[in-house]
């Protein structure tokens, strides 16, 4: 090849070169086109509305009945549904009678602790209060007269907040005497005159002593015994509700 050939094919090489050159970048300029971040909108509709929130539970308007008392109203030994107070929801239901059930019954309670946790009964606002507390001062050989003294002070707290009272009476094992049992018994029907409220003399008459209708232990009914002191206490209270 003469010098002349060697220069000519030396430019054309360098054109060449040149030219892929400028189709790579004009190839990488095309792609970065398309790749462009774009600026972020902006909205010019506010914050985000929250979703409305749900509707809470409806209130229960019924005027309460608070069953205020110990393991009897508490149901111990029982299933759920099985005490007294559940079934006498139950049966003021089926009666078309328009109250609600509180159950503040607690084991092992005695008066001393009703007076305590006093306040939350008058502040349920019933229109009637069934205190069925004092059995455990009797077994627990609380003296009569502090037993007396806070059956009293819990009938005033409800009287002052124009609740109707219904006193359950309740009575004691024979092996405490019936000197001791007398004057026990005696202390529901003396508060109960004094301050004219309803008396049911024993919350478990037709039931105590009556081992078909009582657990094991003598002092709290089964699931029928319940059904008895229900039935007791709706002859009581219904023309109350009336």
């Amino acid at each position: 090849m003469d010098l002349v050939s060697e220069q000519t094919w030396i430019k054309h090489l360098y054109y060449g070169i040149q030219m892929q050159k400028l189709w790579v970048l004009a190839i990488l300029a095309l792609a970065g086109c398309g790749n462009k971040e774009q600026p972020a909108k902006t909205s010019s509709a506010g914050p985000p509305v929250p979703p409305p929130a749900a509707p809470g539970p409806a209130r229960d308007g019924r005027p309460p009945i608070v069953v205020f008392g110990d393991s009897i109203s508490a149901g111990f030994g029982l299933d759920g549904g099985q005490s007294f107070p559940d079934l006498l929801q139950q049966d003021l239901d089926r009666r078309g009678l328009k109250y609600r059930i509180v159950n503040l019954g607690v084991s092992g309670d005695t008066t001393q602790d009703g007076i305590a946790r006093l306040s939350m009964a008058v502040n349920e606002k019933p229109a009637i209060a069934l205190i069925e507390l004092g059995g455990n001062d009797g077994l627990r050989g609380i003296p009569i007269r502090i037993t007396q003294q806070n059956l009293a002070s819990m009938i005033e707290a409800f009287q002052n907040a124009g609740v109707r009272v219904v006193l359950a009476g309740m009575t004691l094992p024979p092996n405490y005497g019936p000197t001791y049992i007398r004057q026990f018994e005696a202390v529901y029907r003396d508060v109960a005159k004094k301050y004219k409220v309803t008396l049911i003399p024993f919350l478990l008459d037709g039931v105590g002593g009556h081992s078909d209708l009582m657990q094991r232990d003598g002092l709290h009914p089964n699931a029928e015994g319940a059904r008895k002191v229900e039935a007791l206490v709706m002859k009581t209270l219904e023309p109350m509700l009336k």
